[in-house]
């Protein structure tokens, strides 16, 4: 008999897919709607949408930019302001003209031209050419299009014009040693309009996504099995890796390529991780209790990556691809976390971060990262180019031994086991799903060590429930 429920999970992931792509895009084009009201609310009025301002020093005559071709009919109005001296009271030039004849005037002079712009705020990049001074100051050139001189800041305003066209800086009198501010604009009265109407679609994006996002995760775990297998080990999380008996010898040269797609799916399914655990805070500070529907996706999503992980640079435990899959499989890496019936109220405001930050300074020691998302960090930061974290480089050493033997050391790999299953039980109470503190314990091995129940709680327990 088929499982009528099948194709409803499949409907409810797809909605979570769906949901956490259309929140990441409205996360990023939100970042995008700041940056450009940033840009506008720095800019200048009238209309126009100004750079920061950025300083130039050189000690050369005239600053110049290279030649500027205009093509095209349509071209805005640019607005350039310049600042001279570091009062402001040196008399300074600023114009624009033919590149031709700028060329012409300059030619032989010591100038700066302009090479780019770095950073934010702007630093801009020159590059000096030698030469004399100018024969004559640039105020008496007949050849500029446009141009402003006086001490203070100096603002120019130019219609652009089809041509190739230089833009110069230089000191009134065309002597040596130019310091200036300079700042420019393009005219913009469409950049606020834009920017309002951005920031409400994506405002709209991010609801329709989170709305998505809610309603999949909730119908994905509805309904199911919270059971999980008896747990021995000392703490209710329990990690398994079981390293295969013949591994390739070079294959782990190229999985970095075929684990992109299980990064790529991770990627997404960490957005309904992040927000799935911000309803599970909010649950559990108002009810004590871990969202039953929830839970299956959280702890799903970090199985999947556990296994990812286990294939790839994490342990390299296996040669079996990974399923793309939440549910529980025939894999040699698994993950199971016991559902807590309640939860403390006030411990879920100061656990995931304060209680955490012991645990999530070894964990950065352990996997090179030290970020509260602990689990995602945990389940990428021992990929290619994990820089000198200690599970990479055991892992290094572990792949160049197996290269050159053609054999995994278990020494080596139940080391690297337990601590990945430091780092996962951290990721687990980090994730809220657990109150327990995870121990500071290295437990190595393949699979969780045994617990022995104390002989003496266990018969006063019996004593407990036959007199009840």
């Amino acid at each position: 008999m088929q499982n009528s429920s099948a194709p409803r999970r499949g409907g409810w992931l797809a909605m979570i897919i769906i949901g956490s792509l259309l929140t990441s895009l409205a996360g990023t084009q939100l970042v995008a709607a700041a940056a450009l009201a940033t840009v506008i609310a720095a800019g200048s009025s009238d209309g126009f949408v100004a750079a920061p301002a950025a300083r130039v020093q050189t000690s050369t005559s005239a600053l110049v930019t290279p030649p500027i071709e205009i093509e095209g009919s349509f071209v805005p109005e640019v607005r350039l302001a310049v600042t001279a001296g570091r009062d402001g009271d040196a008399p300074v030039f600023v114009g624009i003209g033919p590149s031709d004849a700028v060329a012409e005037y300059l030619d032989g002079v010591a100038i700066a031209e302009l090479d780019g712009a770095r950073g934010y705020p702007p630093r801009i990049l020159i590059r000096d050419l030698p030469g004399s001074a100018p024969a004559a100051s640039p105020t008496e050139q007949p050849f500029w299009v446009a141009s402003e001189s006086g001490p203070g800041a100096q603002t120019l305003t130019w219609q652009l014009e089809t041509g190739d066209w230089t833009l110069v800086v230089m000191n009134a009198d065309g002597s040596a040693g130019i310091e200036s501010t300079l700042r420019f604009g393009v005219e913009a009265p469409w950049a606020s309009p834009v920017a309002a109407a951005f920031a409400v679609a994506s405002a709209i994006t991010l609801l329709l996504g989170l709305a998505l996002l809610v309603v999949g995760l909730f119908g994905w775990g509805r309904g199911r099995s919270l059971e999980t297998a008896p747990m021995t080990g000392p703490y209710p999380v329990a990690v398994t890796g079981h390293l295969d008996p013949a591994l390739s010898r070079w294959l782990w040269i190229v999985k970095w390529i075929l684990v992109i797609p299980h990064y790529i799916v991770l990627s997404v399914l960490w957005v309904g991780f992040v927000v799935a655990t911000v309803i599970a805070f909010f649950a559990i500070l108002f009810t004590g209790r871990y969202p039953s529907a929830l839970f299956p996706f959280t702890t799903g999503v970090l199985r999947y990556t556990w296994r990812v992980a286990f294939y790839a640079y994490s342990a390299l435990g296996t040669d079996r691809y990974p399923p793309f899959s939440l549910e529980r499989a025939d894999y040699p890496a698994t993950f199971e976390v016991a559902y807590p019936e309640r939860l403390n109220n006030g411990l879920v405001l100061v656990k995931g971060w304060l209680l955490a930050i012991p645990h999530l300074v070894i964990v950065g020691i352990l996997l090179g990262r030290s970020s509260g998302a602990v689990g995602w960090e945990w389940g990428h930061g021992t990929s290619v180019g994990a820089g000198a974290s200690l599970v990479g480089v055991l892992v290094i050493i572990a792949a160049v031994i197996l290269l050159f033997t053609g054999r995994y050391r278990q020494p080596l790999f139940d080391l690297i086991l337990g601590l990945n299953r430091w780092a996962l039980r951290v990721a687990a109470y980090v994730a809220l799903l657990r109150d327990e503190y995870p121990p500071f314990r290295l437990d190595q091995g393949p699979d969780e060590p045994v617990v022995e129940p104390d002989a003496d709680r266990t018969s006063t327990a019996q004593v407990a429930a036959e007199k009840e």
